[in-house]
């Protein structure tokens, strides 16, 4: 991950015969802040100005170093190239205000994320007015932007999705799901059967026999 001002000053190398073919001077960007469109190298002409770029087609290596093209004849213009009206240099982005739906203020675009095939996957911050993992980072992810900006000037952002993504946090869903029923109550045991324990009762005499003796 590299920011677009540290492609500026590289040496813009042809694989082809190693000719050194121009410096960057800044970067393009599609109008929905998704790609890096190409390399701006330079003017040319006093009364009829013109843009000299390099699709990002014909870039074969972002190196640490040095920009490797093609061959030395992809360097262009935004003249002979009509889609190059569409695209967006770098430092005409800088500067641009971020604002969430409910306009709250959110901070100033200072510079874009990149990675190695030139997507952009974010965006520093050259200021910040709000606290939370956006303070913290200095950053905003692509995928958290709700607008460019590019009818306005101010980019919306869902403030919420950001910090999802920084605290790693996903979102519920919101389907909703039909309760489990509960289960059936069990049925009651049967009583216990009373068994009476009855005792076979004798009677018998208890009445002591008595002699009687008669002394005569």
């Amino acid at each position: 991950m590299r920011l677009g001002k540290d492609l500026n000053g590289k040496s813009i190398i042809s694989i082809t015969d190693g000719r050194n073919i121009g410096t960057v001077k800044d970067v393009y960007v599609d109008q929905a802040l998704e790609w890096l469109t190409g390399i701006f190298v330079g003017s040319e002409g006093l009364l009829k100005r013109k843009s000299l770029l390099i699709e990002r087609e014909n870039v074969v290596v972002f190196g640490v170093d040095a920009i490797l093209v093609k061959n030395a004849e992809v360097i262009t213009d935004d003249k002979t190239l009509s889609e190059a009206a569409n695209w967006l240099r770098l430092d005409k982005l800088r500067g641009r205000e971020i604002d969430t739906p409910g306009g709250t203020k959110v901070g100033t675009v200072g510079d874009i994320l990149l990675d190695e095939n030139g997507r952009i996957t974010g965006f520093a911050l050259s200021r910040v007015y709000v606290e939370g993992p956006i303070a913290e980072k200095g950053t905003i992810p692509r995928e958290a932007l709700l607008d460019t900006g590019s009818d306005d000037q101010v980019m919306t952002v869902d403030l919420p999705k950001v910090e999802q993504i920084y605290m790693g946090k996903t979102a519920e869903p919101t389907t909703e799901t039909e309760p489990e029923p509960e289960p059936a109550a069990p049925e009651p045991a049967p009583a216990p059967e009373q068994t009476t324990e009855t005792a076979d009762v004798s009677e018998t005499n208890t009445e002591p026999d008595i002699e009687t003796s008669t002394s005569i």
